[in-house]
């Protein structure tokens, strides 16, 4: 099986800290930087998979490093320097204790709490009459908690306000903020004959400045479908085609999967790890319109150290 990147332990010069987070490990350099590490790791149900997917950590690294600088103009980012295929140095911030979700189509939970009869996402009222994946007329801004442990939930902007987890008028930034990133990410999908769907952003804070921290517009923080046949496909009441990680809770739920209690992920074989491989490399070709170079992965740890002390230097 090609090599993948499913554990990283190093020890930067002036490292205080190192958090293992599902996919990334984040190493904190002297509370000034973060080295944010993308690993292969794959996760889906809250589950972490055994079998990490070669070049998977490259391909989000790289996402959402191309439109951190395409996003630039309309706020400033944690984005410092790309110094390894599957390493992004930023600036160390506080991050704000919600998460900014927004959703220009009725699917995925949206769609599930509207099929259950809410009319209301986070205090936002949507229309009577809607159908799954359905545009909504404006896009909805439906944050949710940040949790430390089990699942994020949903929050309206009132409660975050009256809970103090961010100030009034911090939170129409962020709103602000999200609403213009979502606009240039759903022209910059346009143009590539795709439909982002829904996605969500994360903020935090350094020196009283607010920055636009971590992922953004990946398969892995958001939902794209593909424009062409999509009005036939809802007229006809067909699924969408979509470009996201959707497929791999496919091939879980259908070989008896979803992260319930006993249940047991089902075996990975080679030919299924190449397979979710190449649909990541597709994905980044038709996200980003450029061809994939596949980084070598002969010594990938070393590879890593190396170019990211290289930086520091």
């Amino acid at each position: 099986m090609t090599k993948a990147l499913t554990r990283t332990d190093f020890n930067f010069p002036n490292q205080k800290s190192v958090y293992h987070g599902k996919v990334r490990d984040v190493y904190n350099i002297d509370d000034e930087y973060l080295v944010m590490i993308v690993s292969d790791r794959i996760s889906a149900f809250d589950v972490v998979l055994p079998e990490g997917i070669p070049f998977k950590g490259q391909v989000l690294n790289q996402i959402a490093a191309k439109f951190l600088d395409a996003t630039s103009d309309i706020v400033p980012n944690w984005k410092v320097a790309t110094p390894d295929p599957n390493v992004t140095i930023g600036h160390h911030c506080e991050p704000f204790k919600v998460e900014m979700v927004i959703r220009g189509y009725l699917t995925g939970h949206a769609w599930r709490e509207y099929r259950d009869g809410k009319r209301s996402l986070c205090g936002v009222p949507m229309p009577d009459g809607m159908i799954e994946n359905q545009k909504f007329e404006n896009p909805i801004v439906t944050p949710t908690t940040k949790a430390d442990q089990g699942h994020d939930e949903d929050i309206s902007k009132e409660e975050i306000i009256a809970q103090g987890l961010v100030s009034k008028e911090e939170y129409e930034m962020l709103e602000d903020y999200t609403q213009k990133l979502f606009q240039r990410g759903t022209e910059m999908a346009a143009d590539k004959g795709l439909i982002l769907v829904d996605t969500k952003y994360e903020f935090g804070k350094k020196d009283g400045k607010i920055y636009l921290i971590d992922e953004i517009h990946t398969p892995d923080s958001s939902r794209y479908f593909y424009a062409d046949g999509y009005e036939e496909r809802q007229q006809k009441g067909e699924k969408q085609k979509q470009l996201s990680k959707e497929f791999v809770r496919q091939w879980l739920i259908e070989n008896g999967f979803q992260g319930k209690d006993g249940q047991q992920v089902p075996e990975m074989d080679e030919a299924f790890v190449n397979s979710v491989s190449e649909r990541y490399i597709e994905l980044f070709e038709n996200i980003t319109g450029d061809q994939f170079v596949k980084s070598d992965l002969t010594d990938l740890n070393n590879r890593i150290e190396k170019n990211v002390s290289e930086w520091f230097k």
